[in-house]
């Protein structure tokens, strides 16, 4: 029986990773890829500097300079190895299968990522079959897997969170069964911790959660935090060097004055971008957020599923108490995760974007409401999880590649267009460009007309000949036609411009419902 589910879960997760990895390629390149790239090249050039003439000026001059670079040094190496193969295969310029190359390594860490979280839950539930349900849950949550396709921060930031989680929760662990835990450990621990932090500085946070832990775990057991200290200070002290290292080795800002970690927090904290986000018909500026935003797109975010079982705690708090590495994890996620929104709150910290800045919290919700679920009732939670999949393998289906957008049912009940954001990464720009091609060979129109766009107008057309390209903005000075206009992002509520014929309405459709979400438009302008 055994083999027999180990060569179906095997099955399921190479379809999935496959599927993914083709969903990837062929999604449209958001509108931060440009600009993570630039970081990269900044900082990579900054470092060469550093070691050849003692310096790094324009480094210390770039606006993102504390914007971290722990994910590019995982995939740059991977990206030039396969850029020429998706140049190719896609038939676009070389810097756009350069951004693209990255969505495979974002989309194969997050399946890695998965790894874990199955691992987590096989801690939680002691029930392969229950963990493997919740794995493809998780998996095909569409808010995340479509992020997974091509969100080269949030998506590393999440899985790193993960990986870390599961190595405190492997240490906790062996603590309580009184078992040596492992110098490899420590290093692993260290190494994905350091790894988080240099991907994005709030990282950092991770330490609280660990801190978390052993404070739920020495409560439980009434043991004293400072003898606790004292016993494992060995491995205390091999952690906090392993991560200094790290940390100053990935981030080349840090190399002239490690004090600038600290203007690092200060500045991505209130990240100098005052955009607002549209919740609930209300633009709400990432600046000065009012506290009900984390909790209004958190209701709106999560699975109706998930949240039932977040709110099944006070149902099953008794049974936690027959296991109490179970109430050590279950105590440990909740406290981390309001401890952690909390802190958001009171320090006004910036984010934009619905939540994809606090992502990295959704996957210990699941594990809190997956957990409540299965200890509320095993077989219930399983068959409506597997009615969950299902689902989700239908609304993926729906709005590919628009899943990064999803919302659950309760938004329904709104006008989408005008209460949320539809596309504020600007993902249909590949097929709204793949119309204007089309239609200049329908009508065989010079392709040496303007197309006014985003950032990548030139990567899909370059190779179809076209030659000029201009941003949206330069639309109003535009005096020469014919041109043709594509209209995405923040740009897709502004008016349509004037006298200028549809091409496209890029659109998409939740499953039972009859809402049509508009995310973008091409016109050719005669």
């Amino acid at each position: 029986m055994s083999k027999k589910f180990n060569l179906f879960s095997i099955s399921l997760l190479t379809i999935y990773f496959l599927i993914g990895i083709f969903l990837s390629l062929n999604t449209g390149i958001s509108h931060d890829e440009h600009h993570e790239q630039l970081n990269w090249e900044v900082n990579f050039n900054s470092a060469k500097d550093f070691f050849l003439l003692g310096g790094y000026e324009d480094l210390l001059n770039y606006k993102d300079k504390y914007h971290g670079i722990g994910f590019n040094i995982l995939s740059q190496p991977f990206q030039s190895l396969i850029k020429d193969l998706i140049r190719i295969y896609l038939d676009i310029n070389e810097y756009g299968s350069i951004l693209i190359s990255k969505h495979i390594i974002v989309f194969i860490l997050f399946f890695i990522s998965g790894l874990f979280f199955y691992s987590i839950c096989k801690i939680f539930f002691n029930d392969k079959k229950f963990a493997l349900i919740s794995l493809f849950i998780f998996y095909l949550y569409p808010y995340l897997f479509g992020h997974s396709h091509f969100n080269p921060k949030d998506i590393p930031f999440l899985s790193f969170w993960i990986i870390c989680t599961y190595f405190i929760c492997r240490i906790i662990q062996k603590i309580i069964y009184e078992k040596k835990i492992p110098l490899k450990m420590v290093f692993f621990i260290s190494l994905s911790t350091s790894i988080l932090i240099s991907i994005r500085i709030v990282g950092l946070l991770i330490l609280l959660q660990y801190l978390i832990f052993i404070i739920v775990y020495l409560e439980n057991k009434n043991k004293n935090f400072l003898e606790f200290i004292n016993s494992n200070k060995k491995n205390f002290f091999l952690f906090f060097i392993l991560i200094i290292f790290f940390v100053y080795l990935m981030n080349p800002i840090f190399w002239h004055n490690p004090q600038e970690i600290l203007n690092s927090v200060k500045w991505m904290s209130k990240y100098q971008q005052d955009i607002c986000t549209v919740t609930l018909g209300d633009c709400m500026k990432s600046l000065n957020l009012p506290s009900s935003y984390y909790f209004i797109w958190l209701f709106f975010k999560l699975p109706i599923f998930i949240i039932l079982g977040f709110l099944a705690f006070p149902f099953i708090e008794k049974k936690l108490s027959n296991n109490f590495l179970n109430k050590i994890f279950v105590y440990s996620f909740s406290i981390s995760l309001f401890s952690i929104l909390i802190l958001f709150i009171i320090f006004n910290v910036s984010i934009y974007d619905e939540i994809r800045h606090v992502m990295f919290l959704i996957p210990l919700i699941f594990l809190i409401s997956l957990n409540n679920l299965y200890l509320l009732n095993k077989k219930i939670s399983s068959y409506f999880g597997m009615f969950v999949i299902i689902f989700f393998i239908f609304e993926n289906f729906s709005i590919n590649p628009y899943q990064y957008t999803w919302m659950n049912s309760f938004s329904k009940f709104y006008n989408i267009n005008k209460n949320f954001e539809v596309d504020y990464w600007g993902l249909s720009n590949k097929n709204l460009y793949n119309s204007i091609n089309l239609h200049s060979i329908k009508f065989k129109s010079n392709k040496q007309n303007c197309v006014y766009g985003d950032l990548y107008s030139k990567v899909f057309l370059e190779n179809k000949n076209f030659t000029c390209f201009k941003q949206y903005s330069q639309l109003d000075s535009a005096k020469d036609r014919p041109f043709y206009v594509v209209k995405n992002l923040r740009n897709f509520k502004r008016s349509d411009p004037k006298n200028c014929s549809l091409i496209k309405m890029e659109t998409y459709k939740y499953s039972l419902s009859n809402q049509i979400i508009n995310v973008g438009s091409a016109w050719y302008c005669d």
